[in-house]
């Protein structure tokens, strides 16, 4: 038979998506978001001497265990609407439809001609008892600023954590050194109990090795079994030349480390750049404005714009209005997949506060030799 004979009790009576606060439509990118917030509000290590905080935490995690991957919650689903449907009853042949009953540990249906397999998908896999993997750690968050050249030229940064990591004795095992977790007597490595009731013959996870299939004769003296203890440890993060403000990055295994030698999660760094006095950014451009003068903008002239490096000779034109932007082809920001963005510098035309008397002097006679006003346009003088 290839659907497994085990159907978690758990699936049938609780609504991971009420758990975590999501409609059953949900995308997997509003699932993982409400998972991520709600883990974080409720996070033992923000909630010190809560037990109910860490409760909840388990029950969110078990939760996003399921619904969050989409394999798992196809077969979530069709676990539901199976038992949503009633099937469970009498066959209607008689007793003779096609049950799937009889198999230690598994779901006793008279279904009739419903195929238990058709129903679910073959999602749960061929083995009827399957070991739980070991717990993955939780993924943790945290920021770092970083000035604005730091972030054009790209800069190695110390990330310092305090929480749960590895053992440094055992090395996550949870056993001493010298010795190595064994199979667990009680369910014999599978990780799971059947417990029959009735109608159903569930498989619940063993209570001797937490459905970890090993049970630690000798822990670790440092941990006592864990496989992590609370410590604090510093992290280098390579953070690339041209990240963008807000930008997220992601260190695979640099979480919080598993239970009894599960998997670390995943450690992901928010970046946060400060403002710069000359340039601004648009996407992978860098702007700048180029103050100049009225003469420079009047008759033209080249005048010198700084760059992320070297400057670099702007020729303006004579006649160049107040606002006019200027594209310096590849003296932008660096770009991911190599190569630099453009600098947009828009010429910005200086009027002096105050005037010489000799200055004045030439500007109004330039004043009564202009013949147009600037304004005909809007009809008035």
């Amino acid at each position: 038979m290839a659907a497994t004979d085990e159907i978690r009790r758990e699936w049938f009576e609780k609504d991971y998506y009420a758990i975590l606060g999501v409609a059953k439509n949900a995308t997997q990118t509003e699932i993982k978001k409400a998972y991520r917030k709600l883990a974080q509000q409720h996070h033992p290590d923000a909630n010190a001497g809560d037990p109910r905080a860490e409760e909840r935490f388990k029950e969110l995690s078990a939760a996003y265990d399921v619904i969050g991957d989409e394999g798992k919650r196809a077969a979530y689903d069709r676990a539901r609407e199976m038992g949503a449907a009633g099937f469970g009853g009498g066959s209607p042949n008689g007793g003779q439809g096609r049950g799937y009953g009889g198999y230690p540990g598994g779901v006793r249906f008279e279904t009739g001609d419903v195929d238990l397999e058709d129903l679910l998908g073959g999602m749960f896999g061929g083995a009827p008892r399957r070991r739980t993997r070991p717990s993955r750690g939780a993924d943790l968050e945290t920021d770092v600023t970083l000035s604005f050249g730091d972030a054009m030229s790209g800069v190695t940064l110390p990330v310092t954590l305090t929480g749960p990591a590895p053992c440094t004795t055992c090395h996550g095992s949870g056993a001493a050194p010298g010795t190595q977790p064994v199979v667990c007597p009680t369910c014999s490595g599978s990780g799971q109990i059947a417990v029959n009731q009735g109608l159903f013959s569930m498989a619940q996870t063993c209570p001797q090795c937490r459905g970890t299939g090993r049970v630690i004769e000798t822990p670790c003296p440092t941990c006592g079994g864990v496989g992590s203890t609370r410590r604090k440890r510093t992290i280098h993060v390579k953070v690339p030349a041209g990240v963008k403000d807000g930008a997220r990055i992601k260190l695979s295994g640099k979480g919080e480390s598993g239970a009894a030698g599960g998997p670390a999660g995943d450690l992901y760094v928010r970046v946060h750049v400060r403002a710069d006095d000359r340039f601004g950014r648009k996407g992978d451009d860098l702007t700048i404005d180029v103050p100049v003068t009225f003469p420079e903008a009047a008759l033209g002239a080249h005048v010198d714009v700084p760059t992320l490096r070297e400057p670099v000779t702007l020729k303006v034109p004579a006649g160049t209005p107040s606002g006019k932007t200027f594209r310096v082809r590849g003296k932008g920001a660096p770009k991911k997949g190599g190569g630099h963005g453009d600098l947009l510098a828009t010429v910005v035309v200086d009027v002096p506060r105050k005037l010489s008397r000799e200055q004045k002097k030439l500007v109004e006679q330039l004043a009564e030799a202009t013949e147009t006003s600037p304004r005909a346009g809007l009809g008035v003088s």
